[in-house]
């Protein structure tokens, strides 16, 4: 059995806490009881965000894809772009629900539960990939590819479910949009 070391406990740490701090964060500036004045301009967030998730399937599916041909060095590149656009989402994500009201969705029989689905699975599951996505990305970083590879296997369909899951509840939601 092999000792770990110093860094990859400290590591395995700030993983433990970014995987609880991240949803915490969001659940508590999410329920704020007042929300914040930042001014109109969150009301384009909606569609910012939705572009980002479409860029990070994107990203996600052309990784795949250079990682299947071999291509290495463009399978790091997308996965950085997606994990970065992914920050730049939550960002997104928290400034607009913290500063604007809630919009219904206003659609009406199978196609309410289809988005309720949607919704609820990618709120869900996007809990669930945060470590995921960190740990491959340590595992990356730090040359142990085996367990890259492994984990992998578990995060990458989380991860592309959740991308294009967001595009969806976006598209579904964005016609219901007062402003």
């Amino acid at each position: 059995m092999t000792e770990i070391s110093n860094k990859e406990k400290t590591s395995m740490l700030w993983i433990k806490i970014l995987s609880v701090a991240i949803p915490l964060a969001v659940v508590v500036l999410l329920s704020l009881p007042q929300k914040l004045d930042l001014g109109d301009w969150v009301y384009n967030l909606p569609h910012v965000i939705g572009g980002i998730n479409t860029l990070t399937s994107l990203c996600l599916i052309f990784a795949l894809v250079a990682i299947k041909t071999k291509r290495v060095d463009w399978h790091k590149k997308f996965n950085t772009a997606a994990l970065v656009l992914g920050a730049l989402f939550l960002v997104c994500y928290v400034i607009y629900h913290a500063s604007a009201p809630s919009t219904a969705f206003g659609g009406e029989g199978a196609q309410k539960y289809l988005y309720y689905f949607f919704l609820l699975s990618h709120i869900l599951l996007s809990i669930g990939v945060v470590p995921l996505v960190l740990l491959a990305f340590y595992y990356a970083w730090s040359g142990l590819f085996d367990k890259h590879k492994k984990i992998v296997k578990l995060t990458y369909p989380i991860w592309l479910y959740v991308s294009v899951t967001g595009v969806i509840v976006y598209l579904m939601i964005s016609p219901y949009y007062s402003f």
